[in-house]
């Protein structure tokens, strides 16, 4: 299956490495919903006598669900206790730090062809300290963003859950084609502006201008879409009977999908700020 969200595009190969084992994810004899067991097939035992294969438990959409509350959860906590205990005058290096490892793990979770639990929680952690830094940074500059923020961003997922659920919005192929080529725009543009930022070149994407604006609304409304390539993604893998451990991958991509929201939020509303 191809798959159009570059954090989940791992789902269908993990299918098809899964059925290259020997998991199928229909019942006995074709049946749906349970793991296939195969007339005379089996593991030997100490006995020498054949034992029914390992079954797999399945994901389900329930899964997803609480391991994305899960990871939220964690990275709420992260951010709460990384703005209480960090100093101000260590902000801005906790925050570029958190940056890179917790960008140096996301790709390795991206690009990891097993689902690691282990590697998920880590990122969530990392990324509640990034969150919690970005946070205060722009709270001490502007009372009440963070809260207006998160309202705005969980908002938009909800909104987003419910055209998808609705079948207002589709992840066509079209659809699929077009955000990967606009997702990927976007990551180059905005790394070729973080280089020219650290030697002093100003490209007028993130000073607060019109350009800036209407980058960050881009940025906004293609972060929105990018969730219903998550819930595409997510229901294609309940579909096909995925392992249930994928489930941690699924929810790593509406977490990330999430955070990137919020930022983009969070810059954007500091541009219609006045000065305090």
């Amino acid at each position: 299956m191809k798959t159009s969200n570059p954090v989940l595009a791992r789902l269908g190969q993990a299918a098809e490495r899964e059925r290259a084992t020997g998991y199928a994810p229909t019942g006995p004899y074709g049946q749906p919903g349970h793991p296939q067991q195969y007339p005379g097939a089996g593991y030997p035992t100490a006995a020498g006598y054949p034992a029914a294969p390992p079954t797999v438990t399945p994901m389900s959409l329930d899964d997803v669900v609480v391991k994305t509350v899960l990871l939220l959860a964690i990275t709420g906590a992260s951010a709460a206790a990384a703005w209480v205990l960090v100093p101000d005058v260590f902000v801005g290096v906790a925050w570029i730090g958190a940056a890179i490892v917790g960008l140096a793990l996301g790709l390795i979770i991206s690009f990891s062809r097993m689902a690691n639990p282990a590697l998920v929680v880590a990122y969530a952690l990392v990324e509640g300290v990034f969150v919690g830094m970005v946070s205060k940074a722009f709270e001490s500059l502007y009372d009440g963003i963070v809260l207006q923020a998160v309202t705005a961003t969980f908002g938009v997922f909800f909104l987003m859950a419910i055209l998808y659920k609705a079948r207002v919005v589709r992840a066509t192929p079209k659809f699929v084609r077009g955000m990967i080529a606009v997702m990927v725009g976007l990551f180059a543009v905005m790394l070729i502006n973080l280089v020219l930022a650290l030697f002093g070149i100003n490209t007028g994407l993130r000073d607060g201008s019109p350009l800036a604006i209407g980058f960050s609304l881009v940025c906004i409304v293609v972060a929105s879409l990018s969730f219903i390539l998550s819930f595409h993604e997510v229901e294609e893998g309940v579909r096909m009977g995925l392992p249930q451990r994928y489930s941690w991958v699924a929810a790593f991509g509406i977490l990330v999908s999430l955070i990137w929201l919020y930022i983009e939020i969070l810059r954007l509303l500091s541009y219609f700020q006045g000065d305090d």
